[in-house]
């Protein structure tokens, strides 16, 4: 079959070249209308209550991750030449298009009981106009009087202080938002470089612009590092500029269509899937290597060039086929999995893996038919004395020291089983990034200052119409919780609909400090025009009739508490949660009660389970699929079990010194495992393929068949391995910590999979394998 297939396409390779390039040109077309995805809320599924729950949330009171925070921290803020310049900020700030709302101290307001009516107006602390240090003082007094903004725009202990810059919802998910972000960025640090004061930014809008600018950059870096290094390894190789282009031109192809897949399934690119890409050149070089490597032993042994590339294809056209596929299938596994970003992950880079197979198959013999042949310094890489002295070493110990091989794979085994003991799941919303990077350490000013700018909301439902506003005691309740959530350290301060009426209370005591408290029920009806935002003071197109607005819904039936949170990670976050809802089952009784936590640090942890969980799937999936494509391979039960026994170790060592270093199982770590397996099998098919054909040739004589077997796969290997190793290695130069981990232990997956393929599996085969003629 593969000898015909060969000959067909020597036959037509000229149409098949025209057809391929216009298949690559359709591609490329699709390709350049590839975007960027600003949607990080992909993890969970559509269907899951968690999901719908956070949807139904942002229905009714809107975004929850939509606050960019600027934090400066200074004893002087209330000083004319730098208070000027934050209030010039705020409102430049707001002119930025995008921005919805500028919260921060130059805009605060204040409630004041006006005498003659017994009503509140709202007045703003400061006036819109550059003040003098007479007026910044009066209004600072005032100001630092209300403890309303206490801990939510300062923190009186450190001197911390924060402005909050809400951007527009419809804006935050579309590709203006880096040029929003950005702006503010710059004004922002412009205002801090004028004033010596260090500025530090976060917020999710922040952060996910950034890390999304961040994928961008990097997939174009691994992109063309992976390419020119592919490209030096070709050349000190083949030492041919024919080879180098050839190869290249494949993997090339390969990215392209890899885009263009992206863009025509209606996906866009993500975290993950921006990986796909550099890896398409990662996993396609070695096809080339094989069928070049192939070509050249066959003109060896033939002196013709078109009988060679027909010994090529036939060679090497099944066994890159089931390699391909092998390695397709570590991908593509993810498909299975319920999170919609692993599902895009999987089907892109399954699809594309077996494309690259067909890419390969065509193009490599076509062009090389028209090439001429290859001379005698483009095959002398096939006799390097110093890999041939190697894989006489390799000989000498599979078949000469066979126990103490065994011996040294079971301890190696058994210490990394008790390292596997060790591993620890554990995620962060802001993972993967250096302890060093801005990002992280402006984070954790917020942390420290402000305990978090990480979403958590709860949405209580009444289940009566005005069941908040005209209902005294659910209103305690409501506070009773915000005082609870007060006392989790990681939580600040909650804001909730009980927070505007003590601040409305503490104005109508002639604002007294000390009558910042929950309202008795004698007072609400005085207040209860706050709660409707109606009358003479209610007619406020201001801060605080937002406020309210903001936390309950139209028909005043469900109530909101927000409060912002540090970024605990997915080990302490259940237990917070737990802690929470514990408290809420005291307070508000299930069936006259119905109350949800949501948002997104809800979201973060129920996406982290589904990716952690998807991927400890989908690696037990790809060893049951890889395991029956290599049983229909070989068609043996005793060759199936020595094939997994060398790829199965590998992954129980990287696993094993994940534990004993403490790298945490996370769906960057996790991710490791189902594509080491796929690209490394590829090493067993190569070597047991060549074994199969070489065995009848050798009289079924398995010793000398395991040793011609190592002699004549063992350059290509080596070479291969060479080139994957490598290949991840460039991941390695991240800037997130996860990518980096998924380089070097990828690397090392790769690295222990070559010496178990050319060292343990030709002893397992001599020791255990018995052929019939």
């Amino acid at each position: 079959m593969w000898q015909k297939l060969g000959r067909f396409i020597l036959k037509y390779r000229l149409p098949l070249l025209l057809i391929l390039a216009g298949l690559s040109v359709f591609m490329a077309y699709h390709a350049s209308k590839v975007e960027l995805s600003y949607d990080f809320s992909r993890a969970i599924p559509i269907n899951n209550p968690k999901y719908k729950a956070y949807q139904e949330f942002r229905k009714k009171f809107g975004e929850d991750g939509n606050l960019l925070v600027i934090g400066i921290q200074t004893d002087k803020l209330f000083t004319e030449k730098i208070f000027n310049a934050y209030a010039s900020l705020q409102r430049s700030l707001k002119k930025v298009k995008g921005v919805d709302d500028v919260i921060g101290i130059p805009t605060a307001i204040n409630l004041v009981k006006i005498p003659e009516t017994e009503k509140l107006k709202a007045d703003t602390i400061f006036s819109d106009r550059a003040l003098t240090q007479a007026e910044i003082d009066t209004g600072a007094a005032v100001f630092l009087n209300l403890p309303f903004y206490q801990h939510l725009l300062y923190n009186p202990s450190t001197h911390a202080w924060m402005m909050g810059v809400r951007i527009n919802r419809d804006l935050m998910a579309s590709k203006d938002r880096i040029g929003i972000v950005h702006t503010i960025g710059n004004l922002a640090d412009e205002f801090g470089k004028e004033n010596n004061l260090i500025v530090y930014k976060s917020g999710l809008p922040h952060i996910r612009t950034e890390l999304s600018v961040r994928i961008v950059k990097e997939m174009r870096m691994f992109i063309f590092a992976s390419i020119l290094l592919s490209a030096l390894i070709l050349l000190l190789f083949f030492r041919s500029l024919s080879a180098m282009w050839l190869s290249l031109t494949v993997v090339m192809l390969g990215v392209i269509w890899s885009f263009a897949t992206i863009q025509m399934m209606g996906y866009k690119i993500s975290i993950l899937n921006a990986l796909i890409p550099p890896l398409i050149v990662v996993i396609g070089i070695p096809n080339c290597i094989y069928f070049l490597n192939k070509f050249h032993t066959s003109y060896n042994e033939t002196g013709d060039k078109k009988k060679s590339l027909v010994m090529m294809v036939d060679r090497m056209g099944v066994v890159t086929l089931f390699c391909n596929l092998a390695a397709a299938i570590g991908f593509a596994v993810f498909a299975l999995t319920q999170s919609q970003i692993l599902k895009e992950f999987g089907i892109v880079a399954g699809i594309n893996i077996i494309a690259l197979f067909f890419i390969s198959l065509i193009f490599i013999p076509a062009v090389l038919s028209f090439l001429p042949a290859p001379k005698s310094r483009h095959t002398r890489y096939l006799e390097n004395p110093g890999l041939k002295r190697w894989l006489d070493r390799l000989e000498r110990w599979s078949l000469n020291h066979r126990k103490f091989i065994y011996g040294i794979s079971i301890l190696i085994v058994a210490v990394s089983i008790t390292g596997i003991f060790k591993l620890k799941t554990l995620g962060y919303i802001v993972d993967d990034l250096p302890k060093t990077d801005k990002l992280y350490t402006d984070l954790r000013f917020f942390e420290s200052n402000f305990k978090g700018v990480m979403p958590l909301e709860i949405v209580v439902d009444t289940k009566e119409k005005r069941g908040v506003s005209r209902n005294f005691n659910n209103l305690i309740r409501i506070d009773s919780l915000s005082k609870f959530l007060s006392t989790i350290p990681d939580i600040a301060r909650p804001l909730s609909i009980t927070e505007g009426l003590k601040f409305a209370k503490q104005a109508f005591f002639d604002g007294d400090s000390n009558s910042y408290s929950m309202p008795s029920e004698f007072d609400l009806p005085a207040l209860s025009q706050y709660l409707s935002m109606k009358g003479d003071s209610g007619n406020l197109t201001n801060s605080f009739a937002k406020l309210v607005a903001t936390f309950m819904d139209s028909e005043k039936q469900q109530a909101r508490i927000s409060v912002s949170m540090a970024d605990v990670g997915s080990k302490r976050l259940p237990k917070i949660l737990d802690s929470i809802t514990t408290r809420v089952d005291q307070l508000f009784p299930k069936g006259k009660y119905n109350v949800q936590l949501t948002g997104t640090s809800v979201t973060f942890l129920e996406g982290s389970r589904y990716i952690i969980n998807g991927l400890k799937d989908s690696i037990i999936w790809a060893f049951i699929l890889i395991a029956f494509c290599m049983l229909y391979l070989f068609r043996s039960a005793r060759i199936l079990i020595c094939s997994l026994i060398p790829n199965i170790i590998p992954l129980l060592i990287t696993a094993g010194i994940m534990g004993w270093t403490g790298i945490p199982l996370k769906p960057s770590t996790v991710l490791v495992f189902s594509v080491a397996l796929g690209i490394a099998i590829d090493v067993t098919i190569r070597f047991l393929v060549n074994y199969k054909q070489e065995l009848p040739r050798n009289n079924f004589d398995m010793k000398k068949t395991v040793i011609d077997t190592i002699h004549s796969t063992g350059i290509s290997i080596i070479y291969t391995s060479m080139v994957l190793i490598a290949g991840f290695v460039i991941f390695c130069f991240s800037g997130f910590d996860g990518t980096k981990a998924l380089g070097w232990l990828t690397s090392l997956t790769l690295v222990t999979a070559t010496f178990t393929n050319l060292v343990l599996l030709p002893a397992i085969l001599i020791s255990f394998v018995k052929m019939k003629k």
